[in-house]
């Protein structure tokens, strides 16, 4: 069963448990899957493959994170716990990201593989290991680590 199709029987496990936080979640999870059809000119009633599918989970996480980030600025922990609850229900259905000592372990392997000492070459080094690293490994865990890398 493909990513898309779990999330679509999972809204109903959610309406008779009534879990009302995740239903709201899956329910925009959907949503974001038809919405990404569309965007991509298919018929709202084809699947999205599992990478495609990944990809719109990753930005609905993203999407929560500054939305968190946000809210703590403006001083809202109410809507801070909200962010926050939805945020784990949408990281269960992303497969578990590196831990930064295993990010930090592939970077410096791969800078002393390409022989790169100066911090003019920092934005190439960066999207050479997100390459190797997409899907992997939290984006900004891994700029963190090669910031630290070039100090």
């Amino acid at each position: 069963m493909s990513l898309q199709q779990t999330i679509k029987s999972r809204v109903k496990d959610a309406m008779i448990k009534k879990e009302q936080v995740r239903l709201t979640v899956l329910r925009s999870l959907v949503s974001a899957f038809t919405n990404e059809l569309v965007a991509k000119m298919r018929k709202p009633q084809e699947e999205l493959g599992d990478e495609e599918a990944l990809s719109v989970i990753r930005r609905s996480v993203k999407q929560h994170k500054d939305s968190i980030d946000q809210f703590k600025k403006g001083n809202r922990p109410d809507l801070v716990a909200d962010e926050e609850a939805e945020l784990k229900i949408l990281e269960s259905y992303l497969p578990t990201m590196m831990s930064r000592d295993e990010i930090k372990k592939i970077a410096l392997t791969k800078k002393t593989e390409l022989g790169i000492t100066d911090k003019s070459k920092l934005g190439q080094f960066m999207g050479m290991l997100m390459k190797d690293l997409k899907g992997k490994a939290d984006g900004g865990d891994v700029k963190e680590i090669v910031e630290s890398l070039f100090l």
